[in-house]
């Protein structure tokens, strides 16, 4: 029987577990939890913090929830269904902040030079129509989960550059984009490795060009909680970040900087895939898992420039209040900046 680390720690008990995994004793033991992810391989410091034990040995109880799309989570935050998160900056979430709901508390995913990034990508139709770099999408169909998503922030700042206009087609969720996609209904979009270099080699759909071309060192995730738990529940979130992070060093060394060698990004796949692509057998999951590889921030650091750059961002879209302060969305308190 296999028993994963998670079970493990669990089993050894509060103070052994922290001993093992190297944190410190937990304050408040078995704290329970809701966190919201994605089933994305940039998930990953979750799921590896989670089977691994590291919530555990921070005294912290668990359980994930897992959504389609980067705005319900920031609603989920707001409403107290869900604990901390890692996603997007969007515009719900900027909204909500400015209403005293939520705080962004540190850094996720982010676009680094020598990491393969996200990609741009266009629908076979579209390529065969010759639309083979992101400026021959002049005018075409950009598929986003909703207005102010990253996928509509990513879209706009290659438009801006390339001066061509895009017309934006909100699908809701991530799954209703590829099947949208492959069929043709939408020409473009923009999207992590793992699941661009997956849907190219379908030939349905093409990879195009880089989002770092137009976005680099983009802080693309970040991790989230309530205006609540960033002000009165400093400890547990210091605890939670900790954990967090130590899952994404693991990551980090076993899908980006390779440390470990085969054994340990093998071991890492399989963990993530216990969450991503549990559809598929793991020998076809596998190398989407691992071609897709991008950093985890070390330590949840937080890129404040492209933070900035973002909220800017939306403020002249008009998609968010013009006054919201940038220390109004981000409490920069907890980690590193950068």
């Amino acid at each position: 029987m296999r028993i994963t680390r998670r079970q493990a720690v669990t089993l050894m008990g509060g103070t052994a577990a922290a001993a093992a995994t190297g944190l410190a004793t937990p304050a408040i033991a078995s704290t329970p939890l809701v966190v919201g992810a994605l089933r994305f391989t940039s998930h990953a410091g979750t799921f590896a913090a989670y089977e691994r034990g590291y919530f555990d040995a921070a005294g912290l109880n668990v359980d994930l929830r897992f959504f389609d799309a980067a705005q319900p989570m920031a609603v989920a935050i707001a409403s107290g269904d869900v604990d901390y998160a890692v996603t997007a900056m969007t515009g719900g979430l900027i909204s909500l902040a400015s209403r005293g709901a939520v705080r962004v508390i540190g850094g996720a995913l982010q676009e680094e030079p020598g990491v393969t990034g996200q990609k741009f990508l266009v629908s076979d139709a579209a390529y065969q129509d010759g639309v083979t770099t992101p400026a021959a999408l002049d005018g075409r169909r950009f598929a986003i989960s909703q207005a102010g998503s990253s996928f509509h922030y990513m879209g706009a700042k290659m438009a801006a550059e390339e001066g061509i206009s895009l017309s934006y087609t909100p699908l809701q969720s991530v799954g209703n984009i590829i099947s949208s996609l492959r069929s043709g209904q939408v020409d473009g979009w923009a999207i992590v490795p793992h699941i661009a270099l997956a849907l190219s080699g379908s030939g349905a759909v093409h990879l195009i060009g880089d989002v770092s071309d137009y976005i680099p060192n983009y802080q693309v995730t970040t991790v989230f909680t309530s205006a609540d738990n960033a002000t009165n529940q400093r400890q547990m979130t210091e605890d939670f970040l900790a954990a967090y992070s130590r899952g994404a060093e693991d990551f980090n060394a076993a899908m980006v900087d390779s440390t470990l060698g085969e054994d340990g990004r093998d071991e890492m796949v399989r963990l993530i895939h216990n969450f991503v692509y549990t559809d598929r057998d793991y020998d076809k999951a596998a190398p989407s898992i691992i071609n897709g590889a991008m950093r985890l921030t070390p330590g949840a650091a937080l890129n404040t420039a492209s933070l900035q750059d973002q909220l800017d961002w939306f403020k002249a879209e008009d998609l968010v209040d013009q006054d919201i302060a940038f220390d109004t969305v981000v409490d920069t308190s907890y980690v590193a900046t950068v």
